[in-house]
């Protein structure tokens, strides 16, 4: 006997759990190429026997090649920088919980394993071969950040921005940073510090406290020259 059809809804929504699965699998299959070659040597071609997937699948999705290398930079971390630094700047936020959030957010990419090595691949090769993205990713993701992150401080010390808060800011964001740098080395030395997601909880909460003790250290840094100075007009 012959089946009935599938309902009209059944068949949506078989197409767009179709369509996402060969969404995901592009960006998969791209990320892994583009880290590995950069850009101009990996071709759509490639990408999409790698993915399994029809080439004209690239364009439908993504636009094209371009698009694809974008998508690569700001969705398999998150890309939810705007709305950390957001949060992170609300005016009336302690320092201790604005730094809180920050590295949290910034730490939980770790999570997802394979996918972060990828990724630090890919934007370390994009820092060695530029391309327009290059632009975009300081701009939307390290800047951005970067300058909330200043204004936090600049609120907690009662001072103006300077550079030795900018020198401060950009330490903060390196004890964070060094985790995706030196993930695999870390993984060789002592495994266990980032074996699982309690492990990466453990490093947030750990890095809060290093951080807050280098505002504490700039805080005594900038009261021990103040007053050197007041004694020195004495």
């Amino acid at each position: 006997m012959t089946k009935p059809a599938p309902a009209p809804a059944a068949r949506q929504a078989a197409a767009r759990s179709d369509g996402q699965e060969a969404r995901a699998q592009l960006l998969s299959a791209a990320l892994a190429l583009f880290a590995e070659q950069g850009f101009a040597k990996t071709s759509t071609r490639a990408i999409a026997q790698a993915a399994g997937v029809n080439l004209a699948a690239i364009r439908y999705y993504f636009g094209d090649k371009a698009g694809l290398y974008a998508a690569c930079f700001s969705e398999p971390l998150g890309g939810n920088a705007g709305d950390l630094t957001r949060l992170c700047g609300a005016p009336e936020l302690p320092v201790a919980e604005a730094l809180r959030l920050f590295l949290t957010g910034y730490v939980e990419p770790l999570k997802q394993g394979e996918i972060v090595r990828q990724c630090m691949r890919l934007h370390l090769r994009e820092m060695l071969e530029p391309t327009s993205q290059w632009a975009q990713e300081v701009e939307r993701d390290i800047k951005g950040p970067h300058l909330v992150l200043v204004d936090i401080l600049a609120r907690h010390l009662g001072v103006r921005a300077d550079d030795d808060l900018h020198r401060l800011a950009f330490a903060i964001t390196g004890l964070a940073m060094q985790l995706f740098v030196t993930h695999d080395v870390v993984d060789v030395v002592h495994p266990g510090l980032m074996r699982d997601d309690a492990a990466i909880d453990r490093w947030a909460e750990r890095l809060v406290g290093y951080a807050l003790a280098l505002v504490d250290a700039e805080k005594q840094r900038r009261s021990a020259s103040a007053a050197a100075k007041t004694r020195k007009k004495e």
